[in-house]
Parts: structure tokens; C-alpha cells; sequence
């Protein structure tokens, strides 16, 4: 096991980020006393938890290692991390981009540039954009990653041509904020013009997808690529949070629930292919039964196929941690009504399309891989198959849908 761990937490941003240390602490010495960096989350206190959870159990495995945590959790709840006996430091988030910060060298060689994942997947995910601008009641985001800032163009498109010179045939753009993206810089800016010159000045990137993004702020521009371009994945996950408009009122969203619905139909219609995934927050104060039925139905009116869902937790210093509250339980019960609907929804899209082609990216285990709607597919047989076959690692392969588990894909390749 490498002298450097690190274990990451929460979103593909964070992933990312992760990795970006990682890649910096590679070129330190094997001799060099070992280390475990916690990236944590704070988007729920569950996230928290399992933190915390997993710092302990490294500590017993490890007694030896030094433990440092970093992250939004190490934003919004530094003191207490700092008074575990198993952590050795607490790292800002801010700060977690400097090798430094962790007792690393820094020579310059290892600067932590544009987040990439590392090498040992076949997709990438490259931060292009961080922080947040907006006040949404129920997130900490803006208290644990400050502002809005964008990574310029140029920089990512070197980051994109970098893990497609290492072999990555898939990118996938990060952000807290990510429709977002420009505001911040010089000119006029935005998602939609970074997407067309990653394209133009990477020609050789078979495929690109953009993660979790703010359905009200995707403009015309942004939208005929999605639909149009076919190097943009069909896969849209757009962050809801509810289907109530008094609920999306009180937790500040700047969309209401025709807004999200329309989108999704226009969508459709230039692209029936598109697959949906939506960001869901259950049992958020003052929901009653009507309000939670609207996220409920929500969740068919937008043919969302892949669901994020959290139970509302009160986070610290946000505004709705000081309204009328629901309860733990309340909250899960109801996560877990919208996770058994959408896992529903997904079984039955994933059957739907036993016997079609889909074209597959194949990771690195030589035996499964995502589709381009990002439906999970597992190699099962075929021509140049065996299980875990170098032939087929990093390759976009098409693959013929045999059968479904319900919640994973089976084919054999073409």
C-alpha cells in the first residue's frame, strides 16, 4: 500500500480534487512516514458521519499512519475533527490544494493544477469550476468553498488533452456550480463556450459529459450542444432538490417545478435518448404530505432515471437549519419512498432496452463500463472476451444488451 492515502468523500468535484493530491504526493519518498488524507464532505451530517466513521476504523488498521482531514467538512466542522484522538491535522479547504498543507515537498513539479482524476480510470473528471454564488437555505457549500471561480479555458483544455494523451476517452466536466461556469472571468464567458472550444481544440476526445447542473441557468447555447453535438453524452443530471414550489421558494431555488419539467420535454424531444438524473433533497423543513407528493410525481413528470437522493439534514449556519424542522426519521422515511420510485423508473428504462447496441467505454477491470446515457453495463461474453481482457480495457466497444439485473446492464461485445 502506498505511503499516501487518500480517501474521498461526496461529489465528483471532491473526487477529482482528490486525486489532483494524490498525483501530487506520487513523487514522494516510499521512506517517507505514512499518510492518510481524509477529503470530506459536509453536504449532510450522514456524509459527516461516515467520516468520521472511517477515520476511526483507518486508525486501527493504520496506527502508524498520520491522519489529516481536509474538505467541506473540515470547513464547517474543523473543531470537530481537530478533537479526535485519531486526527493528526485538519487542513482548510482552501488550503488543500497546496501539497504543502499536508507536510509534502513542493518543488514546483508537483503544484496541484486544474483537478483531474487519475489515470487509473478510463473516464476523467476535470474541475473547471468551484464555489458558489447563490444562498440556497439548506446548503453549506458557499461556507466550506467561498465564491465562485472558474478555472480559464485554456487550462482546462490542457487538462482535457492531457488525460486524453494518457488515454482517457471520456471527460467528465466537474463543478459546485457548475452552469455557473464564467461568470468570474474576463469577456463573456460561459458553459456552453467552454464545451465548443474543448471540442475544437481537443479533437481527439471521443466523449464528454458534464455533471450536475442548475436546470434555470442551461441557455440556448448549452442546450443545442447537449441535443446536438454527439461527442456530448446524452446524460443530464440536473440539480431539483424538489418538485414543490413553495418548498423550492423556501430553500431560495431560483426554478420552480414547470421550469424543470419544460426543460426536460425540450430535451426529450431534441434528443429522446437523453437518460435523466436529478438531484432530490427529502424532507426538507415545513414539507407536508402534498409538498413531498409533488417531489414524488416529480420524479415521473421529468423520466428521472438515475437519483440522487439525501434526507434533509440541518447543516450549521444555514437559514434552514433554523426553521420549522420535519425530524430525522420523517426525512428518511421519505428518501427512502423516493429512492424505491426512482429505482422503479430505472429497472424498467434498463429493460427497455435489452436487445438494443450500445456504444460502452470499457474501465480498466476489462468487464464493465458505462454506456453513453451512463447506464452501467457488464461484459458478459462476446467477441475478444474474457473476463477482465486487456482487449477491451479503456476501448469503446459496442455492446449487444442481453439482459438487466434491474440495475446494471448485461451484453456482450459486437
Amino acid at each position: 500500500m502506498s505511503h499516501v492515502e487518500v480517501v474521498n468523500f461526496g461529489c465528483r468535484l471532491n473526487i477529482a480534487e482528490g486525486e489532483a493530491i494524490r498525483e501530487a504526493a506520487s513523487g514522494v519518498s516510499a521512506d517517507a512516514p505514512a499518510l492518510i488524507i481524509i477529503n470530506s464532505c459536509a453536504v449532510t451530517a450522514e456524509a459527516e458521519r461516515q467520516a468520521r466513521q472511517s477515520i476511526r476504523r483507518l486508525k486501527r488498521e493504520r496506527p502508524e499512519a498520520r491522519i489529516v482531514v481536509t474538505g467541506c467538512a473540515a470547513e464547517t466542522s474543523a473543531s470537530r475533527f481537530s478533537q479526535m484522538a485519531e486526527v493528526d491535522a485538519v487542513v482548510p479547504n482552501a488550503d488543500k490544494r497546496n501539497p504543502m498543507s499536508f507536510g509534502l515537498p513542493f518543488d514546483g513539479s508537483n503544484a496541484i493544477r486544474p483537478a483531474v482524476s487519475g489515470a487509473d480510470h478510463a473516464r476523467a473528471f476535470i474541475e473547471v469550476q468551484n464555489g458558489c454564488d447563490h444562498d440556497c437555505t439548506f446548503c453549506v457549500t458557499t461556507l466550506a468553498r467561498g465564491a465562485s471561480r472558474s478555472v480559464p479555458a485554456g487550462a482546462v483544455i490542457d487538462a482535457v488533452q492531457s488525460a486524453v494523451d494518457r488515454g482517457q476517452r471520456e471527460v467528465i466536466l466537474t463543478g459546485v456550480d457548475l452552469t455557473s461556469y464564467g461568470a468570474d472571468l474576463p469577456g463573456t464567458s460561459n458553459l456552453g463556450q467552454l464545451v465548443e472550444r474543448i471540442l475544437r481544440h481537443a479533437p481527439t476526445l471521443e466523449r464528454l459529459r458534464l455533471s450536475s447542473m442548475d436546470s434555470i441557468e442551461i441557455d440556448d447555447r448549452l442546450f443545442a450542444l447537449i441535443t446536438q453535438e454527439p461527442r456530448v453524452m446524452p446524460h443530464v443530471h440536473l440539480s431539483l432538490q424538489s418538485g414543490d414550489d413553495m418548498i423550492l421558494k423556501r430553500m431560495k431555488r431560483r426554478h420552480l417545478r414547470g421550469d424543470a419539467i419544460r426543460l426536460v420535454e425540450r430535451l426529450k424531444a431534441a434528443r429522446p435518448e437523453i437518460a435523466i438524473g436529478a438531484d432530490i433533497i427529502a424532507g426538507f423543513p415545513t414539507e407536508d404530505d402534498a409538498m413531498f407528493a409533488n417531489s414524488l410525481d416529480l420524479l415521473d413528470a421529468c423520466d428521472v432515471v438515475f437519483g440522487h437522493i439525501f434526507p434533509y439534514s440541518p447543516r450549521p449556519g444555514t437559514a434552514a437549519a433554523r426553521m420549522p424542522q420535519l425530524g430525522r426519521d420523517v426525512a428518511r422515511a421519505r428518501a427512502e419512498q423516493l429512492r424505491a420510485h426512482v429505482a422503479a423508473r430505472k429497472a424498467r428504462w434498463l429493460s427497455s432496452l435489452i436487445g438494443t447496441e450500445q456504444r460502452v467505454l470499457v474501465e480498466l477491470d476489462g468487464k464493465s463500463g458505462h454506456a453513453e446515457n451512463h447506464a452501467r453495463v457488464e461484459i458478459i461474453g462476446g467477441r475478444d472476451f474474457r473476463c477482465g481482457s486487456d482487449a477491451l480495457k479503456g476501448r469503446v466497444m459496442t455492446v449487444t444488451i442481453t439482459a438487466s439485473t434491474g440495475d446494471t446492464l448485461l451484453g456482450e461485445v459486437l
